[in-house]
């Protein structure tokens, strides 16, 4: 692998650009110490013409958000045929979508809390008054108000009087132009990465997320300091093997590939609730799957390297 030409694609233009561009960095450094031939570039308009020309061996995405996570540059590599690491263009898609991935993972036979989406032109036509009346006689305690679409807790909110429930819905619709609305799982907040460079789905050890200020926001996620991160997770070994498993469980019902994170909060009664699933984990230095990496006793230049040969043979 020493000479393998690595692309490392990060920054691009959505909401998180600044972790994109952390998240990148640190991989490309990763990648370096482990002798591969690494280049770091921001996508722009020349991006296909310069894969045209360059031929990498392997493409390696460090996009969040819209554009990186949504399946669109993936289809675009695939349609190249340039390898690349992570999920493909279908599976992102399906994981990009909160209430599909929701909609899929429960199929599956995953708990994942009761939700509505609503699209932002639906809660005008239709009376936001209305609307919101409804959602309170349906929905019991708090509720989780975030954007269909999106990563890195951006327009998220936790709704405990709900009286702010019409300003959290403005904050989602901020972000994506539906809103998902969930009832929230009072419980233990973990991540669980998932990695696999070619044997089949690992499940990494579950990380435990206690954010000081009792939310765990933007500012929460990528300040150090504002989040305690135990590794593993202070829950039975019988609780974190069934998490483990929900995990693995939604990782394989999206279709995903590689790498991806999948959140979850364990309520009181040991039940594994799945929230969501990211086919790109943040990987700057505070995010959950490098930690994860680290107290399974992997080298991160190793397990970002056998990725990398993953998706090239994977071309072949």
């Amino acid at each position: 692998m020493a000479s393998t030409k690595v692309l490392v694609l990060a920054g691009g233009i959505s909401h998180e650009r600044d972790v994109s561009l952390r998240s990148g960095r640190r991989v490309a450094d990763s990648l370096a110490s482990h002798g591969l031939d690494v280049e770091l570039r921001d996508p722009d308009a020349t991006l296909l013409a310069y894969l045209r020309e360059s031929r990498p061996d392997v493409v390696w995405p460090a996009l969040h958000g819209a554009g990186g996570e949504d399946g669109a540059l993936r289809g675009l590599l695939d349609f190249m045929g340039v390898p690349f690491v992570g999920s493909r263009a279908d599976a992102s898609r399906l994981a990009w979508d909160k209430p599909t991935a929701k909609a899929i993972v429960s199929r599956a036979g995953v708990s994942t809390p009761a939700s509505i989406a609503l699209p932002r032109d639906a809660f005008r036509e239709l009376g936001a008054h209305s609307i919101l009346e409804e959602i309170s006689d349906e929905f019991s305690g708090p509720l989780v108000v975030k954007p269909a679409q999106g990563g890195s807790s951006q327009g998220v909110t936790i709704v405990d009087d709900r009286s702010l429930l019409p300003r959290a819905m403005v904050d989602a619709y901020t972000y994506w132009d539906v809103a998902l609305i969930e009832q929230k799982i009072t419980g233990t907040e973990i991540a669980i990465g998932i990695i696999d460079s070619g044997d089949g789905p690992v499940a990494l050890p579950a990380v435990e997320i206690e954010p000081l200020s009792g939310v765990y926001s933007f500012e929460a996620r990528y300040n150090a300091g504002e989040t305690r991160f135990y590794v593993p997770a202070r829950i039975a070994d019988s609780i974190s093997h069934r998490a483990a498993e929900t995990a693995l469980e939604a990782h394989r019902a999206l279709g995903l590939r590689h790498l991806s994170r999948v959140d979850i909060i364990v309520d009181g009664a040991g039940t594994p609730w799945f929230l969501e699933a990211n086919v790109l984990p943040g990987l700057t230095e505070t995010s959950v799957l490098p930690q994860a990496l680290e107290a399974a006793g992997h080298d991160l230049g190793w397990v970002y390297s056998a990725l990398a040969e993953a998706a090239i043979a994977e071309s072949r």
